[in-house]
């Protein structure tokens, strides 16, 4: 099933946008504006766009999806499960809208709502909001966009290290709601962060979630991003997240996706500046006919760069894992060093990944790798593990556990650890 190249389900998206009093801010309003004309002038990908041909998302055009409003009550019990005991401060949205009574901000720095904050931070949003994840060309980050009003802004101060990890909480509550969390994150010179954006449900039916975040990370500052994304079973999560990496900076992501019925993850990072560092890891963890898609892209623009990237995807039932890798080296970039892998665990003949690792380079002294594996448990580690008296079941049960288990373990927040890697080994507890 394919999706008819028109723009009538955006139109249709697009028509559940509430009218909003003027900003006192002409260029948000500017910004919001163009959003509106691209979603306009764009599509929905189908699987006759290259970048889309191996996730087919018409299941998403079959439903009518329409904003929430205002923010269902939700009991403040319900959110223990999902609480980080180390957090220094946590914004929580309910079907994106802001909830300051459930949120608070002992960090020492500015975590607040982007609504509340332009007044006070205008020209550093302004410098930043809308500028890294492009929308011209990107019909869900121009829709996202267009919807711009609550959203969590985190702005750290030069040299100011926070300790404590920032919590982003984004919940669902209402079937057939449409939310647009929207994420601004500044790490001025000299500083460091750990952010943690966490997608969860309260409820089973079906929703949308489209989110953009945008990170910008200044000479010789360090943000480590933790994302999960365990969305209720019959959502859809379309995600967009770019980063910017100044002189000397470093970024490191987690990316966990254990939930949706169709989930796709665009991150895409820019080294804008020479001795630049990053490290990408992903685990997808999927079954039943999930679909999850990560597209990334890591950019080196200027020399002396380097980037490290390793993706998991653990595929059983009849889901579907897609990954696509592409590192670009640009003329010029020499003295890049970067490594790709792609390591796939099919649990069911049923069970299916597409993995597209890539490499474009256009320089000439350079060290880069890529490789990609897709297969079945290793029969010797079972048989080894059999012969240490565990059952056939308990030997592939706990292979599997590790091999998710190796991704997870790189979070830096002991609790969302823990809590993950016990998801993992519920899953492989269930696996016949």
């Amino acid at each position: 099933m394919t999706v008819v190249a028109t723009n009538n389900y955006l139109a249709s998206l697009l028509a559940g946008r509430p009218q909003t009093a003027p900003s006192p801010l002409a260029w948000f309003d500017d910004l919001r504006a163009h959003a509106v004309d691209r979603v306009g002038a764009l599509t929905v990908p189908t699987t006759h766009d290259e970048e889309w041909r191996f996730t087919d998302i018409s299941p998403l055009t079959k439903i009518p999806f329409q904003p929430a409003y205002n923010a269902a009550q939700v009991d403040p019990e319900d959110l223990e499960r999902f609480a980080l005991p180390e957090a220094g401060a946590r914004l929580t949205f309910v079907d994106g809208v802001y909830v300051p009574q459930l949120s608070f901000n002992n960090a020492g720095i500015e975590v607040e709502n982007i609504a509340d904050g332009l007044n006070k931070h205008g020209a550093a949003i302004q410098a930043h909001l809308g500028q890294h994840a492009a929308f011209d060309a990107n019909a869900f980050a121009a829709l996202n966009t267009a919807f711009l009003n609550d959203g969590a802004l985190i702005l750290v101060p030069r040299n100011m290290t926070v300790a404590a990890p920032l919590h982003l909480l984004f919940i669902a509550t209402q079937k057939e709601a449409a939310s647009y969390p929207r994420c601004l994150v500044v790490a001025e010179s000299g500083s460091a962060i750990t952010l943690v954006e966490d997608f969860v449900a309260l409820q089973d039916g079906a929703y949308f979630t489209n989110a953009v975040t945008e990170i910008a990370i200044a000479d010789n500052a360090s943000v480590n991003h933790v994302r999960v994304q365990r969305e209720g079973a019959q959502a859809f999560h379309i995600a967009n997240c770019a980063v910017s990496l100044a002189h000397t900076s470093r970024y490191h992501s987690v990316s966990i996706a254990f939930g949706a019925r169709i989930s796709r993850y665009n991150l895409n990072v820019l080294q804008s500046a020479e001795g630049a560092e990053c490290a990408i890891d992903g685990l997808a963890l999927i079954n039943d006919s999930q679909l999850a898609d990560t597209h990334t892209c890591i950019d080196h623009a200027k020399p002396h760069g380097t980037s490290r990237q390793q993706h998991k995807c653990i595929v059983d039932g009849a889901a579907h894992a897609v990954f696509n890798g592409k590192i670009m080296v640009r003329q010029g970039a020499q003295q890049t060093n970067s490594s790709q892998s792609s390591r796939n665990l099919l649990l069911t003949a049923r069970a299916r990944v597409d993995t597209k690792p890539q490499l474009e380079i256009f320089a000439d002294d350079v060290k880069c790798a890529h490789g990609a594996t897709v297969g079945q448990l290793d029969a010797d580690e079972v048989f080894y593990l059999k012969s240490r008296g565990l059952s056939d079941a308990a030997a592939r049960n706990l292979l599997t556990y590790a091999f998710g288990a190796e991704i997870i373990d790189r979070i830096p927040v002991a609790s969302l650890k823990h809590h993950l890697e016990q998801t993992v080994l519920d899953h492989t507890n269930r696996l016949s």
